[in-house]
């Protein structure tokens, strides 16, 4: 696109790559490099995804704090920032207008779009994704109904069908992979995926000669073609959680089992995690190590996981299509013997 085009002109191809598999880029979002002012209108939007963020004058962690946002405050984002040589690994700031700049890490990159909802739903469901900052869900169709959980943007979700409620307003049923409860969400929040964006990346090429790589020590992914790179992304893997460990697993491995969505919990308050919709999802082995889309952290380059391999959503969604096997546009998963080979080492 053209910011990634003038972008390389002026940045080493690592810093480039940086920017480019933070997912900056695929939302449209200008960079600085002088103090030249840049106003944009593209309706580009940060949401705080830690309980706390600070804002600070300039993109240092060196000027001076002038206001802490909270979990899921939603602001507009002005501009990205490489900002202080620490951390090395994420060196972008988000401009907020009128407050200041905000450090990537804890910035989910969002949009505001609304959709129109359907009438009705096949009975076979439907693969949605959200595409509003977060959308608040109950445990039946109305807006005084208990909540259930709270879903954020990227995320994705099997819809079974259409409520209405007494103000008109139509809700979503929602089926929990995971728990198989039912829950409701406001429909105009979520937006069915087509099946041209499910349609296979490189289907001509033969699966024994696609490999994924997972540079631990540099935290990067690479998928190469008959020994040709096609794709690299930053990524975050397993560490250690008090004094447990975390770590993804090293030696070969294969996407045998996938799903477009999937609810993730394990572990207690202290070390555990409960994440529903998470989006495009690629296992390599029997105890649920994957690859994946994540919306609760934007600090890719180091590890930060329970195990899994963190990408942005639209990384993630590449390597699901792009890799074997091939999920039907209707199915929950697919589980084959093989898949695509993956080696994992530092």
């Amino acid at each position: 696109m053209p910011e990634g085009i003038e972008l390389s002109r002026a940045l080493s191809r690592r810093n480039f790559l940086q920017l480019s598999s933070s997912g900056l880029l695929a939302l449209g979002i200008p960079f600085r490099w002088t103090s030249k002012a840049v106003k944009t209108d593209r309706g580009l939007m940060g949401r705080v995804v830690d309980p706390t963020l600070d804002v600070y004058t300039r993109p240092s962690w060196a000027s001076n704090k002038v206001k802490t946002l909270w979990r899921d405050d939603v602001f507009d984002i002005e501009a990205a920032w490489v900002g202080d040589p620490v951390p090395e690994h994420n060196r972008i700031w988000y401009e907020i207008p009128g407050l200041g700049y905000g450090h990537s890490s804890t910035i989910q990159p969002v949009r505001n779009e609304l959709n129109e909802p359907l009438l009705d739903v096949p009975n076979s469901g439907l693969l949605t994704e959200v595409t509003v900052p977060f959308v608040d869900v109950h445990w039946r169709p109305r807006e005084d109904s208990e909540l259930a959980y709270r879903f954020y943007y990227g995320s994705t979700f099997w819809i079974t069908g259409v409520s209405q409620d007494v103000k008109l307003q139509k809700w979503y049923r929602i089926l929990d992979d995971k728990y198989t409860y039912v829950y409701y969400a406001p429909a105009a929040a979520f937006r069915p995926i087509p099946v041209s964006e499910l349609i296979p990346i490189s289907p001509d090429v033969p699966d024994e000669d696609k490999l994924i790589r997972v540079d631990l020590a540099n935290q990067w992914v690479s998928l190469f073609e008959g020994g040709t790179m096609v794709f690299s992304t930053k990524v975050s893997t397993g560490r250690k959680f008090g004094q447990d460990f975390y770590l993804t697993p090293e030696g070969d491995f294969e996407t045998f089992r996938k799903r477009p969505s999937r609810h993730m919990a394990a572990g207690n308050r202290a070390s555990g995690y409960d994440v529903p919709g998470v989006p495009w999802v690629s296992y390599i082995d029997e105890i649920g190590d994957s690859f994946h889309g994540t919306y609760w952290h934007n600090d890719y380059g180091m590890p930060r996981s329970h195990g899994c391999i963190n990408m942005t959503v639209d990384a993630a969604k590449w390597l699901y299509r792009w890799t074997h096997p091939i999920v039907p546009k209707n199915e929950l998963e697919v589980w084959k013997a093989h898949g695509t080979a993956v080696n994992v080492s530092f």
